[in-house]
């Protein structure tokens, strides 16, 4: 790695795991990619605190199949197993428990990180915890990851017990999240987005069950043979998808003991399961509102459900208020909102700028991670501060999305 630093161009390389971004947050066009998934050992447990070092290649996924038999879980994870420790980290992934958890950055204890100018750097609270900060959410621009130490979570086993309300307003869903927070340590909603200022959903909120008299597989589900024609997916047919998945949902039993990678990883189970939204693929759009301003989430959601392009994969969420592990961590005190839209060209990039429009006049900020299409004004409201995190960025790191939100050469 130092050899593959010390080589390079000015602005040349970025680090790369398993390309789970959303955007170009892990492309580096016409520059070059770090393949680190070969960095993916295993370097050490403690067991009696649950601390676990391993290097940035790493997937979730393993440390899942190597920990959780032993009682030991991940203590933030995003909605797939599929990304690298050091995607984790650069992207400062976040899940269902932010509001008790925070980021997955907060649970980073200490780094190595190699620079092309200063070589291996040993970040911690104590020794370069400004670094540390910058790394955290960094979007893989201060360096290349050799290492993590992370802290784990004592967990009973491979069960979530979970509960499931239906709501039809965001007033309720706002009091289930508030009557929920303290005693609940993962909640999160589906909502249909053709409902439009006033949503109908499904409140999801659960705990890790002491479940031990069952037998656990791992889900496994179908695969996604081909690319869908465009037509499979428009506003008929999302409309009826969610009026059936609500029905489903709410008739169902509200409380029940699920295995945990159908709660954290729905999609995970379905192979290829991008190929659902054609060849042009999607665009997913995640931003947070502040939660002072809830006239901002009901235009948001009321421009999706006029514009016919509803999502089926809807996610409503209240962050908490737990300070940014890193200097531009995107989770911050709010609502936030996801959903994957079918490319459609100039309509739907005419809808995600009609979006934004609204997220910027409240205040609220995109998530770097799944954008493809932000705009550097977009950008400079969504993370004010950037320009203090430029002096930690290494000389020979540079990404497509950098550059498109910042004019960086």
């Amino acid at each position: 790695m130092p050899d593959i630093l010390r080589a390079a161009a000015p602005g040349s390389l970025l680090p790369h795991g398993l390309g789970r971004s959303y955007g170009d947050s892990c492309l580096n066009d016409g520059r070059d990619l770090i393949d680190c998934r070969r960095l993916n050992r295993i370097l050490g447990f403690d067991e009696s605190i649950g601390i676990l070092r391993c290097e940035s290649g790493v997937s979730l996924s393993d440390l899942i199949d190597v920990f959780l038999p032993k009682g030991w879980f991940l203590p933030v994870t995003p909605g797939t197993r599929f990304v690298t420790v050091g995607g984790a980290i650069a992207n400062d992934v976040h899940g269902k428990n932010h509001h008790c958890a925070g980021t997955f950055g907060a649970h980073v204890r200490q780094i190595g990180l190699h620079r092309s100018n200063d070589g291996l750097v040993i970040c911690n609270s104590d020794e370069n915890s400004d670094m540390l900060h910058a790394t955290i959410g960094g979007l893989g621009l201060t360096g290349v990851i050799a290492w993590a130490d992370i802290q784990l979570k004592r967990v009973a086993g491979p069960w979530i017990d979970v509960e499931s309300i239906p709501f039809q307003s965001l007033r309720t869903f706002l009091d289930l999240s508030s009557e929920s927070n303290d005693c609940f340590e993962y909640i999160v909603a589906w909502i249909d987005c053709f409902a439009g200022k006033n949503p109908r959903g499904i409140f999801f909120r659960g705990n890790h069950s002491a479940e031990r008299g069952k037998e656990f597989h791992p889900q496994r589900g179908p695969k996604v043979p081909f690319a869908l024609p465009a037509w499979t997916l428009n506003r008929h047919s999302v409309r009826a998808f969610n009026t059936v998945y609500y029905k489903i949902q709410a008739a169902r039993k509200s409380a029940a003991v699920v295995p945990y990678d159908s709660f954290f990883y729905p999609l995970d189970s379905i192979g290829q399961w991008n190929l659902l939204y054609g060849k042009q693929g999607f665009l997913q759009y995640q931003c947070v509102i502040p939660e002072t301003n809830v006239e901002a989430v009901e235009e948001l959601l009321d421009r999706i459900a006029r514009s016919g392009m509803g999502s089926f994969l809807g996610v409503l969420k209240q962050f908490g208020s737990t300070p940014p592990a890193g200097m531009l961590s995107f989770p911050r005190l709010g609502l936030t909102i996801a959903l994957d839209v079918a490319m459609r060209g100039e309509r739907t990039l005419q809808l995600m700028r009609s979006l934004d429009e609204v997220v910027q006049q409240s205040g609220g900020a995109l998530y770097p991670a799944k954008d493809a299409r932000m705009s550097p004004a977009l950008f400079e409201a969504s993370f004010p501060c950037w320009r203090g995190f430029v002096p930690y960025i290494d000389p020979k790191m540079s990404s497509s999305f950098w550059r498109r939100v910042t004019g960086a050469q």
